[in-house]
């Protein structure tokens, strides 16, 4: 079945394989946005709060673990309508939502303005461009017309490039954004929906978690990947998905294990390794993988590719976006549509409608 191109693209009917390709393009085409922006310098900044939800929440994490041990600036990861209570005039806010219209990043930001942080807003447009341009706010545009979990190439490399363009980033960063880009170019070679089953892990590992419950295990910086392969099969698979961390997972999730076997039985886990992973690490991942997750039913492996960080990490989430589309052609789902999410948020949209009229008619009864 997922070796019959014409099957999968009846099935994604808006063709999200070929917006997930083009991830390598939209690092390229990023550099010149960023490099078209105006951005001015900032010379005084105590801490950073990147403020998203969804795919912007997760590209906040990224840089927030690629840049742990290079950047002597704290970097928070906002989602909520507001900011914590320590965000001062001394504070970078990155406001990032794809549409531009995410309530919580729009709240976040009236939230910073008036704690007079110093703002860069990034979208496609939507309110977010109508606030910044308001108030005199820096604002990078990406291109639209892409359902925000595929255009996280755009997103993430703005962020890393405004850090670098306004000076927080005082190393070069050249090298490393080459090779995220010839390894996500290389890959996505072996995981394409052209790329027959036996070649293709992305393809391997789908058929084997169809029809149970992904457990997806990271650490360090492969945290927000976990994270990132967790909600990329929750909104193109339809399925339900869970992500944890190696130390942590050893001092409460492992108990699970010792659950009934019919339990365990719907479980797959799913391993990020890396050559370079701290022994302290390999000796944990191994020692579960030998004493607790045998009783899971399916335990993979997926190992990162490239030299730097950044690389290693855009590896892993290309071969998990991959793998959640061919889960969803399995599953016989068109991957795009998120019918129950743009529910929740129409019904959230009219209250919040109804809620503003009704302060309205107070205001002029007043």
């Amino acid at each position: 079945m997922l070796d019959d191109a014409n099957l999968i693209s009846q099935i994604d009917k808006s063709d999200i394989l070929s917006k997930i390709y083009r991830l390598p393009e939209q690092i390229q085409e990023t550099q010149e946005i960023v490099k078209d922006t105006h951005l001015e310098n900032i010379y005084k900044v105590d801490n950073i709060i990147i403020s998203g939800m969804g795919a912007s929440g997760i590209t906040g994490e990224i840089i927030q673990k690629l840049f742990r041990d290079r950047l002597n600036i704290p970097i928070y990861i906002n989602r909520r309508y507001d900011l914590p209570k320590w965000a001062h005039k001394n504070t970078l806010l990155i406001s990032q939502s794809y549409s531009g219209n995410t309530e919580e990043t729009l709240s976040a930001f009236k939230n910073g303005f008036q704690k007079r942080c110093k703002i860069i807003g990034i979208s496609s447009g939507g309110k977010l461009e109508e606030y910044c341009k308001g108030r005199e706010v820096p604002h990078i545009k990406i291109p639209s017309n892409y359902p925000p979990r595929t255009a996280t190439g755009y997103i993430l490399f703005s962020s890393i490039l405004a850090l670098k363009n306004i000076g927080i980033l005082n190393f070069d960063l050249d090298a490393e954004i080459q090779d995220s880009i010839s390894v996500t170019d290389e890959l996505r070679n072996h995981v394409n929906k052209e790329k027959k089953e036996t070649e293709n892990i992305a393809k391997q590992i789908a058929k084997k978690i169809h029809g149970l419950i992904p457990q997806i295990y990271g650490y360090n910086e492969y945290v927000p990947i976990a994270r990132r392969w967790c909600t990329q099969f929750n909104e193109n698979s339809k399925i339900h998905s869970r992500s944890n961390v190696f130390p942590e997972l050893n001092h409460n999730e492992t108990v699970g294990y010792d659950a009934p076997e019919r339990l365990n039985k719907n479980h797959s886990v799913i391993l990020i390794r890396d050559q370079q992973e701290p022994p302290e690490i390999r000796n944990r991942i191994e020692t579960t993988a030998d004493l607790v997750l045998i009783n899971a039913n399916k335990v993979m492996e997926i190992k990162a590719k490239g030299e730097g960080k950044l690389a290693k990490m855009l590896s892993i989430m290309c071969i998990g976006d991959y793998t959640s589309v061919y889960l969803a052609i399995l599953q016989k789902k068109d991957p795009t549509p998120v019918k129950i999410i743009d529910r929740v948020k129409s019904e959230l949209a009219k209250k919040t409608r109804m809620k503003e009229q009704f302060e309205d008619e107070l205001i002029q009864l007043k």
